[in-house]
């Protein structure tokens, strides 16, 4: 699917209609639609409504990475690839679940849509915000230059080349930019502090690549926000505790009325 200048892979799940509220999927850094698994299809069940996957630029079936990522990557997804997906798909009504990089994305677009000046068209009714990037924690680095250290060792190309056309290649770009110097720095708190919508933060306690203060950053900067920690459960909630990520979503959702959505079955 061509976006801008971009070629994208992307899933529809349902029918996206204007007006209708459509729930849009942002992977995490080295993830990809396929990644998501049957998450995307269990809650668009759920819920009833329609879902918006992609993957980014350089990751699954996209195309691959032109220049290095930068630091202001996800700022740059948030303002000019996000808005523009969105309208050509005709969504108007986005729910915005994210992991991780996508979480923070999501973030950052709600902020966009909420700022004074300048602010993107396109609002969303809510973000739903699991294992969410805030600012750069010692353990998020630590962790990124561990998997870095070892891969070339290890089976992460292997596994990762069953997802990502370039693996190694998608690899190396993200972890060259979160382990740069110039990003030990990034922070979004003075933007997610002017988000408006509803926010829903999920956090797994055994997460290894963050920890519970940036969902409780969250719940002190969004006053409509509920933060759920979840023990027993890694930096992917929707994969190592589903079930209880389904239910949380379908409650909050219900809870901002934003429908239609389905009781639980």
């Amino acid at each position: 699917m061509q976006i801008q200048d971009l070629q994208l892979d992307v899933q529809v799940i349902g029918s996206i209609h204007p007006g209708r509220p459509t729930l849009v999927f942002l992977h995490e850094g080295l993830g990809c639609i396929a990644l998501w698994r049957a998450f995307p299809r269990q809650l668009a069940e759920r819920t009833g409504l329609p879902a918006l996957v992609y993957s980014r630029r350089g990751y699954g079936r996209s195309q691959g990475f032109g220049e290095e990522l930068q630091p202001g990557f996800m700022h740059d997804e948030a303002r000019q690839v996000l808005p523009a997906l969105l309208e050509r798909f005709g969504v108007d009504r986005p729910v915005l679940v994210g992991h991780s990089d996508g979480a923070s994305i999501a973030l950052i677009y709600a902020a966009y849509a909420a700022a004074p000046a300048d602010r993107l068209p396109i609002a969303p009714l809510a973000v739903i915000a699991m294992a969410p990037h805030l600012f750069v924690e010692p353990v998020t680095v630590e962790s990124i230059a561990a998997i870095a250290a070892r891969f070339e060792a290890s089976d992460l190309p292997r596994r990762l080349g069953r997802y990502h056309d370039d693996p190694v290649r998608t690899f190396g770009h993200w972890t060259r930019a979160w382990l740069s110097p110039e990003f030990l720095t990034w922070n979004i708190e003075a933007q997610v502090a002017q988000i408006r919508c509803p926010v829903l933060a999920i956090q797994g306690h055994a997460d290894e690549y963050g920890t519970m203060q940036q969902v409780r950053r969250i719940a002190e900067l969004v006053s409509h926000s509920r933060v759920m920690e979840i023990d027993d459960c890694g930096h992917s909630p929707f994969v190592d505790q589903a079930q209880a990520v389904l239910d949380a979503i379908i409650e909050f959702l219900q809870a901002a009325a934003i429908s239609p959505v389905r009781a639980a079955p």
